[in-house]
């Protein structure tokens, strides 16, 4: 009996396995040695491959694995939703598990989905289903208001941000909010959408901007650019009026296209040639969004140290 996995393809009902001629105790063996690896009940994905992806593309597989699981089991009428959604759509997710969400129009309790599914009752308009990688989905003004409803203000920012850069229509999705007036979770809706930029490029630039709001700082201008005889050098946040800016520095910054060593040295001498230029410069790491006190000691001298006695880092009030 083989114990050699099917050459093609990276994801297999157990009933593929065994049509392949694998048997069960192959199929064990497989999965203790690591090239197998069990994604759900009856359904499995090819080691080295699963061990290579990333969490957004697992939790991605992980949705393309019940659709195949249940393709021969499930007499259909979902649609993924919620953070399953989220995830087709590539939106940027923080703190989120990887089970699979539904939504269909009936009461699920009848069903058995699974410990790894959570189902939603909800009825879906044909104007709020598409699809995603062959996948039923959620839209994505739709996904954006069901996560936001079971999310953080701080998980729901970062969603918004990333679904407005995307080209997601915020006035549809107001519109869906005030529909929800009083309904648990739409409080975190709400304040995403007042705080909404699309100019944000990754979830900590978002956390940032947040924490800076909440702590009651003044708002930066977000992607400030500003000329050096090295060349343009572009601000995460930054107040111009005192040359302050506030760095975020997550690991795609730097890891992204070019080696790291070549890009922190650029990103360091267009930093010295501005700081010669009377610029002060705030790094925050993923590390410090979770000490708010010394986040804001450090982001409040820089600011007093450059704006003087005369003027307040402070956001002003409505009443000036």
């Amino acid at each position: 009996m083989p114990t050699k996995l099917p050459d093609d393809g990276t994801l297999w009902r157990t009933d593929q396995l065994l049509a392949s001629g694998l048997n069960a105790r192959a199929i064990a063996v497989l999965v203790r040695d690591g090239s197998l690896v069990r994604l759900r009940r009856g359904c499995y994905g090819r080691g080295d491959w699963w061990r290579d992806l990333d969490a957004p593309s697992r939790r991605r597989q992980l949705i393309s694995a019940h659709a195949l699981g249940t393709l021969t089991t499930s007499a259909g009428g979902f649609v993924y939703s919620h953070v399953s959604g989220a995830s087709l759509h590539r939106l940027r997710l923080w703190k989120v598990d990887d089970r699979v969400h539904l939504t269909q129009d009936a009461c699920p309790s009848g069903i058995s989905h699974g410990r790894d599914v959570v189902a939603h009752t909800r009825r879906v308009a044909s104007r709020e289903l598409c699809f995603v990688d062959g996948l039923p989905c959620t839209s994505l003004e739709r996904t954006v208001v069901d996560c936001c409803l079971m999310f953080t203000v701080p998980q729901a920012v970062i969603l918004v941000d990333h679904a407005a850069r995307l080209g997601a229509d915020l006035g549809m999705i107001r519109t869906a909010c005030d529909a929800l007036a009083g309904r648990n979770g739409v409080v975190a809706l709400r304040r995403a959408l007042e705080l909404v930029d699309p100019r944000s490029e990754s979830a900590g630039e978002s956390l940032t901007r947040e924490l800076l709001h909440r702590l009651g700082i003044r708002p930066p201008e977000l992607q400030y650019s500003v000329l050096t005889p090295l060349g343009e050098h572009r601000m995460d946040f930054a107040w111009p009026e005192v040359k302050v800016a506030v760095e975020f520095d997550g690991k795609s910054k730097y890891f992204d296209y070019r080696p790291t060593g070549e890009v922190l040295f650029a990103e360091r001498q267009r930093e010295k040639a501005l700081t010669e230029q009377g610029w002060t410069f705030v790094r925050i790491e993923w590390k410090h969004l979770f000490n708010e006190v010394e986040f804001k000691y450090r982001v409040l001298r820089a600011l007093n140290r450059g704006a003087g006695a005369d003027s307040s880092p402070f956001r002003r009030s409505a009443a000036g």
